[in-house]
């Protein structure tokens, strides 16, 4: 993977060869299994990197060392797997609802030998229950809106601990909606970071909420009501 390596040392991403080489695998399996299970609708090797990967560890300094991080909504392991392979001091645990995406994940961690990364198969509501403030840091690169999202990932975090959220545009008028959210949850806005990926004209906000308070237990509610009947 040539390119990938110009493009990390271009955005000044540090990579070695076992860690090149597990980039080069992990796209290789992403390819052959999403031949028979719909992981990805980008399959073009430098879209792959530019949109997947790039992507996924951008935020990579933000995370402290040793940190305990979980994805919720990993799909095919972005950000989570990009992000373990550039930072193999995380402890990583990635959560989906649907089964056969989290089979894809484990093989992938088991091919890869990758320590201290876990794949579960949960809701996110349901995984809530027995992994309450755990976590260092919550990660999502999901679809949703952002007061939703904190629903799901504020109640994971440790007091002291961040939320971070990837979203490309509108996010100002997001965190506009999801103030009352963010207070309730015990989160506090540390800072957006902007980033521009000119290989794929993409612009990607990093969004970090800080945890400052515990979360009250009854969030996140059940029933899919984050996403039905948003805080607002």
């Amino acid at each position: 993977m040539n390119y990938l390596k110009k493009v990390f040392e271009k955005y000044n991403i540090p990579l070695n060869d076992l860690q090149l080489k597990k980039f080069d695998e992990y796209f290789a399996m992403l390819i052959e299994t999403n031949k028979s299970l719909n992981l990805t609708a980008i399959t073009d090797e430098k879209e792959v990197v530019i949109k997947h990967f790039l992507d996924s560890v951008l935020p990579y300094k933000l995370l402290k060392q040793n940190a305990s991080v979980v994805d919720i909504g990993s799909g095919a392991g972005f950000p989570a797997l990009p992000l373990k392979i550039v930072r193999p001091d995380l402890e990583v645990c990635m959560v989906d609802s649907l089964n056969k995406r989290i089979n894809f994940l484990q093989e992938v961690t088991d091919h890869l030998k990758l320590d201290n990364t876990f794949a579960v198969h949960a809701r996110a509501e349901e995984f809530a229950k027995d992994n309450r403030e755990k976590f260092d840091v919550a990660v999502a690169r999901a679809v949703a809106r952002l007061n939703t999202l904190l629903e799901y990932l504020l109640p994971l975090i440790k007091v002291g601990g961040i939320a971070v959220i990837y979203k490309s545009t509108k996010l100002e008028e997001e965190l506009e909606e999801a103030k009352k959210a963010i207070n309730i949850l015990g989160g506090k806005f540390e800072k957006i970071e902007k980033f521009a990926i000119e290989e794929g004209e993409l612009e990607r906000n990093i969004l970090v909420i800080k945890k400052i308070a515990n979360t009250p237990n009854k969030y996140p509610r059940p029933q899919n009501k984050p996403k039905s009947n948003p805080i607002k």
